[in-house]
């Protein structure tokens, strides 16, 4: 028996070829797709929805969005000292608040806003804007959460508010907020999350698939962006689940807090 190199060299190349073209497979809501389009069909989401985005926002929760942020913002506790990265910042709702709650501080503060979606960013200009605000403190950057182009130990706080579900690679955007943060920088995600009652779960749920998409069709003109939202928390880890990923990114001194039920929750974690 002899090994015959050219027959082996002709099978290790048709290997090659067919694994060159695997992909592998993610979620986009409930549907399966190749990874490489997910970033694509999520950017054509949020391009879709830009300009009612905070509309919409105010009819599928209430208004109880504003009190969520609000605590988000009174749990970081910044001061005109805290240089903030806020991811996914879009529209500026968490940035805007930062301003907000040092404007009685001395010192003046600053943050970059940074998302995936061009169209959003430009609807936080507009407001922005339109709020008056000093634009000379904030710095707009179009960029992936999963490969910031800033340099690393940049920042004494990162926040993420209901965008880390949409990347791609979770862990990789929890490995670059670790990356941009400084020594003793903070970690705070607010997401949705699990409704732990099961009864309120169930009647969540309904409210959720049969609602939402119905107000998305006739408040934006939207149906399916306001499905993949609600498949999108369905397919987002639980809260303890998610506490460890933070943890196994290096994070420290990891907690969360549930509000409304577990309806979202804040996560917390340092860069010590």
């Amino acid at each position: 028996m002899y090994l015959n190199l050219n027959r082996l060299k002709k099978c290790v190349t048709t290997y090659s070829k067919y694994t060159v073209s695997y992909s592998t497979q993610t979620h986009f809501g409930f549907q399966t797709v190749n990874e490489s389009e997910k970033s694509q069909k999520v950017h054509k989401v949020f391009e879709s929805v830009a300009d009612s985005y905070d509309a919409m926002n105010d009819v599928m929760s209430c208004g109880i969005h504003r009190l969520w942020k609000d605590e988000f913002i009174r749990i970081l506790d910044p001061t005109p000292k805290t240089r903030l990265l806020d991811v996914a910042g879009g529209t500026g709702d968490i940035a805007f608040r930062y301003l907000n709650y040092i404007s009685d501080m001395e010192g003046d503060g600053h943050v970059t806003i940074a998302d995936i979606n061009g169209s959003m960013l430009e609807e936080g200009k507009k407001r922005a804007a339109k709020l008056k605000l000093n634009q000379e403190h904030i710095l707009w950057k179009e960029c992936d959460a999963e490969n910031l182009p800033i340099d690393g130990d940049s920042y004494s706080a990162y926040t993420i508010a209901f965008g880390i579900r949409n990347v791609t690679h979770i862990d990789k955007a929890l490995d670059e907020a670790y990356r941009v943060l400084e020594p003793g920088g903070r970690f705070l995600c607010l997401e949705f999350s699990q409704v732990n009652p099961e009864v309120l779960r169930w009647l969540y749920d309904q409210y959720s698939f049969n609602v939402i998409p119905l107000m998305g069709h006739i408040v934006a003109g939207q149906w399916k962006p306001y499905q993949y939202l609600v498949e999108s928390i369905r397919k987002f880890p639980s809260q303890d689940d998610f506490r460890y990923m933070i943890e196994t990114a290096g994070f420290r001194c990891v907690t969360y807090t549930n509000l409304t039920f577990g309806v979202v929750a804040i996560h917390s974690g340092f860069k010590l």
